[in-house]
């Protein structure tokens, strides 16, 4: 039995092998960690722009008729928008002699860097009178 001899405890090798498989799996774990951060962040961004945009286009227009054109502005420091009014039907055009007319809206919210921005795309139709303009041509 003297010759038997019992190991006790981990060798130096085994402890450092230990930690680097500790090391490289800590490290896997961040990067996910990051990139959970990055979309969460992404996902946040894109949700108040879709809040800003449903406010824009509930408000738009509201006691005024629809006026094709454009405009643009600012919800807030970060956030800002262009609409685009466009008659809409299958030809593009507003049909003459019709006292309701469908108009496409094109709303584009933006934020970050002006050389580089970020943006949604938000597109709805409305019912509306005629245009101020097509109303001044029918006028006698």
């Amino acid at each position: 039995m003297n010759g038997i001899r019992r190991q006790q405890g981990f060798s130096l090798l085994e402890v450092i092998a230990a930690i680097m498989l500790l090391a490289i799996a800590f490290t896997a774990l961040m990067k996910v960690a990051g990139a959970s951060i990055s979309l969460s962040h992404n996902a946040a961004e894109h949700s108040q722009a879709a809040m800003c945009a449903r406010s824009l286009l509930d408000s738009v227009f509201v006691g005024e008729p629809i006026k094709s054109g454009s405009s643009s502005g600012k919800f807030d420091q970060q956030y800002r928008w262009q609409l685009n009014v466009t008659p809409w039907n299958q030809t593009g055009n507003a049909a003459p002699g019709v006292s309701l007319h469908l108009y496409q809206l094109d709303l584009d919210v933006l934020w970050g860097p002006l050389a580089h921005p970020r943006s949604a795309h938000f597109r709805t139709l409305r019912l509306g009178g005629p245009d101020a303009a097509n109303s001044m041509q029918a006028a006698p």
